[in-house]
């Protein structure tokens, strides 16, 4: 029979876990990952609100991990991890969440953006779990409007295999977006480490490319959505407003990556950010009008449910998260 001995850690970590299971009448496998600090799922992550006569249902794709080092090309690392500790979180690392929206407008299922598909890192690609938890079939889908072209926007699209995941849905695209990525000059241009970027595009577009519907800024997309241009992250980024009544939200898309940085911060530039000069003055030129107005806004790579308010804090701005309510 084998023999092991159990640390001091383990044993009180074991001892913990099943106590918390006394009190909570946790599942016997909770209690087990929770011993060993293995991953735990969580309940499904949608989460609903109403912006006037339109049902907006947040949808979580899981998060990836991101090195600190090299994140941030106009910042101190020892800075950006001072941001990170302010905010309570681990400054070793940046864990970046995806959150998709759906929207009920009358009978349509209006999406923004699909997430990463089965294209994501271990920690994501759970979009689809999420949205089905929410009620929603993929064939309800009527359209799908894309902000911009990167992966975790657009992989959810279409499958690795090649599987269209919304049979039924049209798709809208900002025009200048596509003309950045479809252009075969501009790939054979790009370093090679970007051209995978391009590939993406046309794998997931490619085989609808004649019915793609391409979208200019400044104009209602489907009822209650209207497109406004917001460059620099990429050429063609594009954030929302969607209007109903007194009812008014700005999905941001990725005008900022985590809050705690890039909203406290809004002069930094991510390394995603393809002209960090512009893609600065675009962000403080919309969390100024988003403070000004005191508009809802979306977020796609905030804490879920990824949604609050915008205020002035000296030089920057802070998220004021929306109060969670049971009700909508």
């Amino acid at each position: 029979m084998a023999s092991f001995a159990l640390s001091r850690r383990t044993v009180m970590a074991s001892a913990g876990a099943l106590a918390a299971a006394a009190v909570l009448d946790l599942p016997a496998g909770i209690v087990a990952a929770q011993a060993q600090d293995a991953p735990v799922s969580h309940n499904p992550g949608f989460y609903r609100y109403k912006v006037g006569d339109i049902t907006v249902t947040a949808l979580n794709d899981g998060f990836g991990k991101r090195p600190l080092e090299g994140f941030i090309r106009n910042a101190e690392l020892a800075d950006v991890e001072k941001a990170l500790e302010a905010a309570y979180l681990p400054s070793d690392a940046l864990s970046i969440s995806y959150t998709t929206l759906a929207l009920q407008i009358g009978d349509r299922l209006v999406l923004i953006d699909t997430g990463n598909g089965d294209s994501g890192a271990p920690t994501s690609g759970v979009w689809m779990n999420n949205f089905k938890a929410a009620g929603f079939r993929p064939e309800d889908v009527s359209t799908v409007i894309v902000s911009h072209f990167h992966g975790d926007h657009i992989n959810g699209f279409r499958l690795k295999d090649g599987t269209a995941v919304f049979p039924n849905a049209e798709v809208m695209v900002p025009a200048a977006e596509w003309a950045f990525w479809m252009d075969d000059a501009k790939m054979n241009a790009a370093p090679e480490a970007a051209r995978n970027a391009f590939a993406t595009v046309r794998r997931v577009f490619g085989p609808v490319a004649k019915d793609v519907k391409q979208f200019e800024a400044d104009k209602e997309l489907v009822p209650g959505v209207t497109a406004i241009a917001a460059p620099g992250h990429t050429p063609g980024h594009t954030v929302f407003a969607i209007t109903s009544g007194e009812g008014r939200l700005m999905a941001l898309s990725d005008t900022t990556n985590h809050p705690a940085l890039f909203v406290r911060n809004p002069d930094w530039t991510a390394i995603f950010d393809m002209d960090g000069p512009q893609a600065t003055a675009t962000r403080r030129k919309l969390l100024d009008m988003a403070a000004a107005e005191k508009m809802q806004v979306a977020f796609y790579h905030a804490p879920f449910p990824a949604t609050g308010h915008i205020a002035k804090a000296g030089d920057g701005f802070e998220l004021v998260p929306v109060q969670w309510s049971s009700a909508i």
